[in-house]
């Protein structure tokens, strides 16, 4: 069986010559490497209306035109009620993987990739990839610590079967999210099971201030959770580990130097923080009901790993049942 290819313009000149030679439909087939149903139907859809003869312009004229209206539609920028449903969506700043699942719901779903499309292509209104996308456009990148001052009492390796398979509540990671310099930073806590955030803001990067900090961010949790293990790197601001595990009757396990990924979560979270507070953000200027508001936003995003559901949904199920 052949392959099929679009007539070129060459080909119909070819192709006019042998229909004034007289030539057969079958002969002309075999001469020019073509299905004579392929020849039949090129000279119908392009001899002129009024049976004068197949012209090459011509047919590659209308050949043009069909292709250009043989183009489907877009989905998004043509339909208002889904336009209104992936821009409510956007101005959440949920993304678009999300966007699609939930969308399902509706009569006309839409996948990641056309809302993807219709952002770069500006079809809505309002939205951009620097403004609405998490990753701005750009590529994930991963900020490694150089400083490792700490001597752990117990390391990651330690931490108990139930912390690695996420069995239970309660079994958090920390890490912060800096500033400018001079310009403090975030402290940032994430409970491994049910994705759910915590935060606080310290003015400076000492091990007394990330201290108080942690215990704020836990005394300002927006559900009540238990506090059975915690997890950091090996960054200096942790130095007073010790008293820290005493503030919160835990135990505190260390990360592997220069291994992000043993704390993916926190990683990540950091990161939709990072979308709000860009690098080199004033965190002295921040209040704290500006940051709590941004936490509740990131608490109600739906995530993938709990089907779809938010942080605070997934929890209110889980107690629930």
């Amino acid at each position: 069986m052949m392959s099929y290819k679009h007539f070129t313009l060459k080909e119909r000149e070819c192709l006019s010559e042998k229909i004034k030679e007289g030539k057969s439909i079958r002969q002309i087939a075999k001469e020019m490497k073509r299905s004579p149903s392929t020849i039949s139907r090129e000279i119908k859809r392009n001899t002129t209306s009024d049976d004068k003869g197949y012209y090459p312009l011509t047919a590659t004229s209308n050949y043009i035109n069909r292709r250009k209206n043989s183009v489907r539609p877009h989905i998004i920028g043509n339909n208002p009620s889904i336009d209104e449903f992936v821009i409510e969506c956007l101005n959440k700043y949920w993304s678009p993987e999300i966007i699609a699942v939930k969308s399902k719901k509706n009569k006309t779903p839409v996948s990641c990739s056309t809302i993807y499309r219709a952002i770069k292509e500006k079809r809505l209104p309002k939205i951009s990839e620097q403004t609405h996308l998490r990753r701005r456009g750009k590529l994930k990148y991963q900020h490694r610590k150089t400083c490792q001052a700490i001597h752990p009492d117990h390391t990651i390796h330690e931490r108990p079967k139930s912390c690695e398979q996420k069995l239970r509540f309660g079994d958090w990671e920390g890490d912060t999210v800096l500033g400018g310099k001079g310009k403090g930073c975030i402290v940032t806590l994430v409970d491994r099971k049910s994705k759910v955030l915590s935060a606080a803001i310290s003015c400076k990067m000492s091990a007394s201030s990330i201290r108080a900090a942690i215990n704020q961010a836990f005394e300002k949790m927006s559900v009540s959770l238990p506090i059975r293990t915690l997890t950091l790197d090996r960054g200096s601001e942790f130095a007073d580990f010790r008293n820290i595990e005493k503030d919160l009757n835990t135990t505190i396990y260390f990360a592997d130097p220069h291994a992000p990924w043993q704390r993916g979560l926190n990683e990540n979270t950091n990161d939709m923080l990072r979308f709000f507070f860009p690098k080199g953000y004033d965190f002295l200027s921040l209040s704290d009901e500006e940051l709590q508001n941004v936490v509740y936003l990131i608490n109600c995003r739906p995530r993938k790993c709990l089907n779809y559901l938010s942080p605070l949904e997934f929890i209110s199920k889980k107690c629930c049942t």
